[in-house]
């Protein structure tokens, strides 16, 4: 069982920058692969960004050069450091932990089998 916890969001200007923190507990944190999904409204559930260890990372093509996802495993926290962000990025954000065990960073949505609450990220023009 991991329980995941966000928080972070918010309503910010096209052009600002959020930060979004995700805390887990009740597996070994560090063995997680951890990610970053979005939904917008009417559309599917989609990957911004995913992490393994701390330097292994993937990140959709919308996203590439102005999101940065991290993680401390010390404080079993995942980070999304969201900057120049632009209507499109309006979206319901949630953190995912994968707890299957595989060589390479997992980026399917299938298999990330734990979820965040989920939090709003609206972005202005």
């Amino acid at each position: 069982q991991v329980q995941l916890v966000q928080s972070g969001g918010g309503l910010v200007q096209t052009g600002g920058s959020l930060r979004l923190s995700c805390a887990a507990s009740g597996r070994s944190f560090s063995a997680l692969d951890m990610a970053w999904f979005r939904q917008a409204p009417g559309k599917e559930r989609e990957l911004v960004a995913a992490i393994k260890w701390i330097d292994t990372t993937s990140y959709s093509d919308s996203v590439k050069g102005r999101f940065t996802i991290s993680r401390d495993n010390a404080k079993n926290t995942v980070y999304l450091q969201m900057n120049n962000l632009i209507p499109e990025d309006t979206a319901v954000y949630y953190c995912a932990a994968a707890t299957i065990t595989r060589a390479t960073l997992i980026t399917a949505r299938l298999e990330y089998d734990y979820w965040g609450q989920g939090t709003q990220v609206t972005v202005s023009s």
